[in-house]
C-alpha cells in the first residue's frame, strides 16, 4: 500500500455518529412498508458533505423545505378549491366544478401512467402504486388550477398558474422520495456533496485472523464515522475517460495501524454518476451503521465511473463507448491494491451495482472469479441495454455483431464459466418490480446452477428505485461482510 496515495482527494463527512437507524442493517418491513408514509414522516437524511452551502445541502425527502411544499400546495388547492373565482360563480356551483374538474384530472394521470408504462413500458421500469398516486394527485392540482385560469379574472388567473407549477413541483418532489434518486438539492442539480482536501497518509495495514471483530482491537481514538473521499482514478490501461470516483474509509481505516478489510466495488445505474450508491443509496450511512456496531470495521468502498458521463452507457465491455471493462477490471482493481489497505483479490473482493450497475456486476463479477469472490446484482437488467431496441445496442456497443452482445449477457457468461468455487453471489429487486424481480430470479437461478452460492430477497414496498438500492445495498453489505468473517 502506498502511504501517500497520488490524485486523491477527501472530505471528512460530516455524518454524525449514531445519526442513521441500525434499521439500514436490521431491516423490518414496518420500516420499508410505505414509501409515502417515509415521504410524509420523513426519514434519516445526513447525506451532508462538508462545507456545502445550506441551501445546497437541504434535504428534499424530509424536513423543513418537504413541510414548507406540502403546506403552500394545501393551502394553495384549499384557495383554488374553496374561493369563488368571481363574482359570477355560486360557491357550492364552483366546487362542484372543481372536484369534478379534479377527479377527471386524476383519471387522467392513471390513464397516463398506464399507458406509458403498463402498455408501452417507455421508462423500462414499474411504477410503484406510490409514484401512480402522487402522478393523479398532480394532474387533479393541474386540472384545478387550470380552472381557475379559465373561470377567473387576472388576479385568480395567475393564481391559478402559480398553483399549476407549485402542484408540479409536489408531485415531482413526491415521486423523487418515493423514488429516492435526489436526496438533496445538490445532489438535483448534479453537485457532489462532498469537498475536497488532501487525504492523510493510510497507516500500513496488518492482516488479522478472521472472524476479524474477533482478532482486531481498535484503538482508544477509533474515529466515531468513517470518511468519504473523492478521487482520480486514471485510465492508464483501458484509455477510458471515467469521471471522479468515490471512496468509503471506515472507522478502522483510519487508525494509524488499520488490519486488511475487504473492498466492494459499487456502481452506479444509468444515468448516473459515482456518488449514486454512497448518497443515494445511502451506502455510507449503511457503512457507518455497520462500523458502529462492529468495533469501527466495515468493508472499504469504492465507487468508480464505468459510464464516463450521466448519459453514456459503455455497457461494461470494451467497444467504441468506451473500455469500461478493462477500466473496471485492471485500471480500478490496480488503484485499489496500489493506494487502499485491502487484501489480495478475490477472496475478499466484491462488485455490486444496481439496475446498469447490477448488469455490470454479474458481467464482471462472473466474467473474472479471478478478482471477484462476490457479487451483488441489484434489479440488474437480462442483457445489456443501450437504445430502445436490440439492434441499436449491437450496433452502438457491439460494433454490429450478435455473437459479441450474446456473449456479453450475463447468462452466457455463467453458462461459459461453470463451474464456480467458493463464488457467492447476492440478487437483490423491488418487491414492486415485476419484470426486474422475474430476471432476477433466473439470473440467480442460472448462477446457482453455475455452482455459485446464492441468496435471494425483496426490498419491500418498493420498486426499480433507489428506495430498493437502499435497503438492498444496506442488507447485501452486511451478507457480504458475513460471508467473509468480517464480523462475528
Amino acid at each position: 500500500m502506498n502511504p501517500d496515495p497520488p490524485e486523491m482527494r477527501m472530505c471528512m463527512a460530516s455524518r454524525p455518529s449514531g445519526s442513521v437507524s441500525t434499521d439500514y442493517i436490521q431491516i423490518g418491513p414496518a420500516h420499508w412498508a410505505s414509501a409515502l408514509h417515509r415521504g410524509l414522516w420523513g426519514q434519516s437524511s445526513t447525506d451532508r458533505g462538508c462545507g456545502m452551502g445550506s441551501l445546497g445541502s437541504a434535504s428534499i425527502v424530509d424536513g423543513p423545505v418537504v413541510w414548507a411544499v406540502y403546506a403552500v400546495a394545501a393551502l394553495l388547492a384549499l384557495c383554488l378549491l374553496l374561493v369563488r373565482p368571481n363574482r359570477g360563480w355560486l360557491r357550492g356551483r364552483w366546487v362542484t366544478v372543481a372536484v369534478v374538474s379534479m377527479l377527471v384530472g386524476a383519471g387522467a394521470g392513471l390513464l397516463l401512467t398506464w399507458f406509458t408504462d403498463d402498455l408501452l413500458n417507455l421508462f423500462g421500469v414499474d411504477f410503484s402504486f406510490v409514484t401512480r398516486a402522487w402522478i393523479a394527485v398532480s394532474v387533479a392540482g393541474v386540472a384545478l388550477g387550470f380552472c381557475s385560469v379559465v373561470a377567473g379574472r387576472l388576479r385568480r388567473k395567475l393564481l391559478g398558474i402559480v398553483g399549476v407549477l407549485v402542484f408540479l413541483a409536489t408531485g415531482a418532489m413526491s415521486i423523487n422520495i418515493d423514488i429516492g434518486t435526489y436526496p438533496t438539492l445538490q445532489s438535483l442539480a448534479g453537485v457532489s456533496p462532498y469537498d475536497t482536501s488532501t487525504l492523510p497518509a493510510l497507516g500500513r495495514a496488518t492482516t488479522l485472523p478472521m472472524p476479524l471483530e474477533a482478532s482486531w482491537v481498535p484503538p482508544s481514538n477509533l474515529p466515531a464515522a468513517g470518511s468519504i473521499s473523492s478521487v482520480r482514478i486514471p485510465g492508464t490501461v483501458s484509455g477510458f475517460d471515467a469521471r471522479d470516483g468515490l471512496v468509503y474509509l471506515p472507522p478502522a481505516a483510519l487508525v494509524a495501524n488499520p488490519p486488511v478489510l475487504p473492498v466492494v466495488i459499487a456502481l452506479s445505474g444509468q444515468p448516473g454518476a459515482p456518488a449514486d450508491p454512497l448518497v443515494s443509496g445511502h451506502l455510507a450511512e449503511s457503512l457507518d451503521a455497520f462500523a458502529k456496531a462492529h468495533h469501527g470495521l466495515a468493508p472499504i468502498v469504492v465507487s468508480p465511473d464505468q459510464l464516463g458521463a450521466p448519459e453514456n452507457n459503455p455497457m461494461c465491455v470494451d467497444g467504441a463507448l468506451g473500455n469500461a471493462a478493462t477500466y473496471l477490471t485492471v485500471d480500478v482493481v490496480a488503484w485499489i491494491t496500489a493506494h487502499l489497505p485491502v487484501a489480495d483479490p478475490p477472496d475478499q473482493w466484491a462488485i455490486a451495482g444496481f439496475s446498469e450497475g447490477g448488469t455490470c456486476a454479474v458481467q464482471l463479477g462472473a466474467e473474472h472469479p479471478e478478482l471477484f469472490g462476490a457479487l451483488l446484482d441489484i434489479s440488474g437488467e437480462l442483457v445489456p441495454t443501450n437504445g430502445s431496441t436490440v439492434q441499436e445496442t449491437i450496433d452502438s456497443g457491439f460494433a454490429g455483431s450478435l455473437a459479441a452482445y450474446t456473449a456479453a449477457q450475463p447468462l452466457t457468461i455463467l453458462k461459459e464459466h461453470t463451474p464456480y468455487a467458493g463464488s457467492f453471489a447476492v440478487f437483490a429487486v423491488g418487491e414492486n418490480d415485476a419484470e426486474f424481480r422475474t430476471t432476477a430470479l433466473e439470473v440467480s437461478a442460472a448462477a446457482k446452477a453455475a455452482g455459485m452460492t446464492t441468496t435471494f430477497f425483496e426490498a419491500p414496498g418498493s420498486a426499480h428505485d433507489y428506495t430498493t438500492a437502499t435497503y438492498a445495498f444496506a442488507r447485501g453489505v452486511a451478507l457480504l461482510s458475513s460471508h467473509w468473517g468480517l464480523a462475528t
